[in-house]
């Protein structure tokens, strides 16, 4: 007996981010590797100023539209209070990589082409100008649900 093998399509998209003062971004679904395990939305980070720098912690966050029903994020909660930093002690993320937000495709998620909006939340800071900031950046990718 031969059963069928139920296959999933996944089309990986890369959608650039709206302008940003100090970054360009660029996202994409990466889908997962096998049946059960979590996808996620790889969020690159480009700095347009070689001394602006993003923080490692409190980490970067996405926060998916409310609207959408494509997507379930799986992140670790942020947590409530972002404390102060000082750019000379703060520790920062390796931009070389993409920073990952697990997510899942949703089990009631309408079958096609999808397109999903959520927003990046992240703090940077500039060692050379001694200031720390939050910001915040609109992403889209595509998903295409089987």
């Amino acid at each position: 007996m031969v059963r069928p093998l139920l296959s999933v399509l996944i089309v990986a998209a890369a959608v650039a981010a709206g302008p940003h003062e100090h970054f360009d971004l660029l996202a994409s679904f990466d889908p997962p590797g096998k049946a059960g395990e979590d996808g996620a939305i790889a969020v690159t980070f480009r700095a347009l100023d070689p001394d602006v720098r993003l923080n490692e912690t409190p980490a970067p966050h996405l926060r998916l539209d409310l609207t959408q029903d494509v997507l379930v994020d799986h992140q670790v909660p942020s947590p409530r209070r972002i404390p102060t930093y000082d750019p000379l002690t703060a520790k920062y993320l390796d931009l070389a990589e993409p920073v990952r937000f697990p997510v899942s495709i949703s089990p009631t998620a309408p079958a096609g082409p999808q397109r999903v909006e959520a927003e990046v939340v992240f703090f940077y800071c500039s060692v050379r100008e001694a200031w720390c900031r939050r910001g915040t950046a609109d992403i889209e990718v595509e998903v295409t649900v089987p």
